[in-house]
């Protein structure tokens, strides 16, 4: 089981913030990217919304990341920790601009990057951004395939409903081969069938974790898996928060647990299927009790789940 780091004011959702948070800045969170690669954790995941419409303000908060800015920016601050998504919303930005980001922070830091696609849910958003909300399925069907067309052919062309193009070139490539990993985020029939096409990775977010085995099972069942699933994502605080945002009850994904507890859960979700995790932030009172306890992680937790 490998570890990512929880960065703090990421957003400011209801079911998860603390109230200490809010204080973190950015130069805050540039320490913590440094502190988290030298205590050894493997990833930091960037949340991603660009505009919240007001009626879900009390929920979802304001203050949310385009992933890919922050993303770049951890991985300019660090030399070794990965940087992903979770999720970036694939149907909101044109996928020749998205290829090009990615592979452009892919080349910058010597292939250190990972994304985690979904396809979105907030609806006003999609309104805001002019993007048709009831076609952001088949939006992000065509867009990943023209993505993975630009990473990996000399001489890339597509023709789609949404996006085409042809005599072009695209470069610089990925430096990961045979191009940046990318993963699906999402519990649908359909995200699963995104997975077993397109990814090397999965990032639940309302599958109950009883479920995942059977969810992978499906997704290898599929007659165009492409046979290269191997990561899966599972947070121990993913059952705080349902549909919308909505703050759930769930003992097992309480933050604060003791270490004998914290170990047995990532064991179990690690017979599950799960490959990454991440320990959820306790009640602290500063960046300085955070750091404090993302240490014990580090050497309590992480050598135990190895």
């Amino acid at each position: 089981m490998k570890l990512a780091f929880a960065m703090p004011h990421m957003l400011r959702v209801k079911a998860m913030m603390q109230p200490w948070e809010a204080a973190v800045t950015g130069a805050d969170q540039t320490r913590l990217a440094k502190w988290a690669e030298k205590l050894g954790y493997g990833m930091i995941a960037v949340p991603e919304h660009h505009i919240v419409p007001r009626a879900h303000l009390d929920l979802s908060g304001p203050h949310h990341f385009n992933a890919f800015t922050a993303m770049a920016y951890w991985a300019g601050a660090t030399e070794r920790i990965r940087v992903n998504s979770c999720i970036a919303i694939l149907p909101l930005q044109h996928p020749i601009v998205t290829a090009k980001a990615l592979a452009t922070m892919d080349w910058l830091s010597s292939g250190r990057v990972t994304v985690t696609f979904a396809v979105g849910w907030l609806q006003g958003e999609f309104e805001a951004l002019g993007v048709d909300y009831h076609r952001r399925g088949a939006m992000a069907e065509e867009y990943i395939q023209a993505i993975i067309e630009l990473w990996t052919k000399e001489s890339p062309e597509f023709e789609g409903e949404y996006v085409s193009f042809r005599d072009v070139a695209f470069e610089p490539k990925c430096v990961q081969k045979p191009h940046v990993p990318v993963w699906f985020g999402g519990d649908a029939d359909a995200v699963l069938g995104r997975v077993a096409r397109y990814a090397c990775g999965w990032w639940p977010f309302l599958t109950r974790p009883e479920q995942i085995p059977a969810k992978l099972d499906f997704i290898r069942s599929r007659p165009d898996y492409n046979g290269r699933l191997s990561d899966v994502f599972y947070g121990l605080g993913t059952a705080r928060v349902g549909e919308g945002h909505v703050p759930q009850e769930d003992a097992r994904a309480r933050p604060g647990m003791a270490k004998q507890e914290i170990v047995d859960r990532l064991c179990w979700l690690g017979d599950l299927g799960v490959t990454w995790s991440a320990v959820p932030i306790p009640p602290v009172r500063s960046i300085e009790e955070y750091c404090d306890y993302t240490q014990w992680v580090a050497e309590e937790i992480m050598p135990a789940v190895k």
